[in-house]
């Protein structure tokens, strides 16, 4: 996994132009199936992927943190929501609560997450590729292929079935 992430950015680099071009085609006409595809394509690469080997996303990003991940997660350490924030989040440059610092505090060296049951949408959903409307996504995308193995495999996997 190691030799992979270390890889990973600069694959992700050499594949931008021909991804950007690929999702500018899809957002003009996404294929009827597009959902049923994307979510086929998530299932069959988490059956092959553990993050718990990689926690890439954990190690190098930091979720956006909204109001009802902070409520639930304050509640979780029984802390008032200020206490929270003021302990573990700061506001980023578009206004929204980010980690003070990555990699992620809730994050253990076995590659656990300490807040998994409460953990924040963003990681819940992370990498969004069994996103509904995926081609509403694709900024995102070109980024997480970046960051994580898995949405890399499955965006290449995708032009394949996708002419």
């Amino acid at each position: 996994m190691e030799e992979i992430l270390k890889q990973l950015p600069q694959r992700a680099k050499d594949n931008h132009n021909a991804n950007k071009k690929f999702f500018a085609k899809l957002k003009k006409k996404p294929p009827k199936q597009l959902d049923s595809l994307m979510q086929e394509l998530h299932d069959e690469e988490f059956r092959r992927t553990d993050c718990l080997d990689c926690a890439n996303c954990c190690k190098t990003t930091g979720p956006l943190f909204t109001d009802r991940d902070i409520g639930r997660i304050s509640k979780h350490f029984r802390i008032k929501p200020q206490k929270f924030i003021e302990t573990y989040l700061r506001i980023d440059e578009d206004n929204d609560y980010v980690l003070q610092s990555v990699p992620c505090t809730f994050l253990g060296a076995d590659n656990y997450c300490s807040i998994y049951d409460v953990r924040p949408k963003a990681c819940r959903e992370f990498p969004h590729t069994d996103r509904k409307k995926f081609q509403q996504i694709s900024t995102l995308t070109l980024k997480n292929v970046a960051i994580c193995p898995a949405a890399f495999n499955i965006v290449e996997e995708m032009k394949r079935r996708i002419p």
